[in-house]
């Protein structure tokens, strides 16, 4: 079994793949207008309208998550964030939760919301 991605059901696909686009630095790939992704080497990480989910009922619900976090290894937090800030700072897409700090296990990391709420962890690794 090979993983392949994490899928986040919004009700505006538009929107949420504008700020990842902002975050990774590159476009998303839309095949459709209710769904974007990136896919990078590591993971694929999935944007879709509630359109793509119908046939699940009403399991998935936006702008709920509570408890999954979206992770992005950087080579500089500080300089991701700053970036971002410049970005970001003065439009609706701007939620800082951490700002970047060094945690107990060594990781520096930069904690924002995305614009459903979801987390969104840019770390880095200690340097050896």
């Amino acid at each position: 079994m090979s993983f392949a991605s994490i899928r986040i059901i919004t009700e505006d696909v538009d929107r949420l793949a504008s700020f990842y686009e902002r975050v990774t630095g590159r476009p998303a790939d839309r095949p459709a207008p209710v769904f974007a992704q990136f896919t990078g080497p590591g993971a694929t990480l999935a944007i879709a309208s509630p359109a793509t989910v119908a046939m699940l009922g009403g399991a998935p619900a936006t702008a709920s998550n509570r408890s999954v976090i979206v992770e992005f290894e950087v080579d500089d937090v500080d300089r991701e964030f700053a970036r971002l800030q410049d970005e970001l700072h003065d439009s609706d897409l701007w939620d800082v939760v951490i700002e970047p700090s060094t945690m107990p296990w060594g990781n520096r990391s930069a904690v924002l919301r995305d614009p459903d709420g979801n987390l969104v962890n840019l770390f880095s690794r200690p340097r050896s």
